[in-house]
């Protein structure tokens, strides 16, 4: 006998409305993203099932309320961390939560068409990048052709990593200091150095993803 599937705590038309709506601030946004993943963390993600319904509305337009800028990592998936459903999040996954060409177009394509007021720059603990790159740093490891030019655009941000640390306290470090890296080339652009001296309403955030807990660390 089939099963029934399992109802959520949150009637769907109400967190469909929710996802639809735009955040009033990056502050409002900042906040649906913590209370997500505080849904997440507890084992009371409300987002588990999506309307035939939604589906068709999202069909016709998106209106995310917050950017995520994050790695590639298989068990790192922003949706669900946060606890958003479709049509949430604008999400833009490169290993290492990388800044390239691409990522600058879709961070702007996400401010200016779809009024999105905040953007998140997502890494996470034990990333495989960052690893790749302190191995660079530290014992010269040459690697692959492609992956090396991932470890190019990492290394300058972690500059000031202790690598005299013991391994874990190292790569702790460097996962925060490259996130601080990525936001910082995003913060220089000439296009984020107009909007802070119009004082624009919109906000850049950075964030550590914890993988034994699922708890999301929000950087100062």
């Amino acid at each position: 006998m089939a099963t029934k599937p399992k109802r959520t705590n949150v009637p769907t038309q109400v967190v469909n409305t929710q996802s639809r709506s735009l955040a009033a601030s990056p502050t409002e946004a900042l906040r649906r993203l913590k209370a997500g993943n505080r849904r997440f963390v507890q084992g009371k993600a409300t987002h588990s099932q999506v309307s035939r319904e939604f589906l068709t509305s999202l069909s016709t337009q998106q209106r995310p309320f917050a950017v995520i800028l994050g790695c590639s990592d298989s068990r790192v998936p922003p949706e669900l961390i946060f606890d958003q459903d479709f049509g949430a999040l604008f999400v833009i996954r490169l290993a290492g939560n990388t800044i390239t060409p691409g990522v600058y177009g879709s961070i702007q394509y996400a401010h200016l068409h779809l009024h999105t007021k905040l953007l998140v720059i997502l890494g996470h603990e034990g990333c495989g990048a960052v690893k790749a790159t302190l191995s660079t740093m530290k014992h010269k490891i040459k690697h692959p052709e492609r992956i090396h030019a991932v470890v190019d655009l990492i290394q300058p941000g972690l500059s000031e990593v202790d690598l005299q640390l013991p391994d874990d306290d190292q790569l702790h470090s460097a996962v925060e200091a490259n996130v601080r890296w990525s936001m910082n080339q995003i913060m220089s652009t000439p296009e984020m150095q107009r909007a802070l001296r119009e004082k624009k309403n919109i906000g850049i955030v950075g964030a550590i993803y914890e993988l034994a807990t699922g708890q999301v660390r929000w950087l100062k």
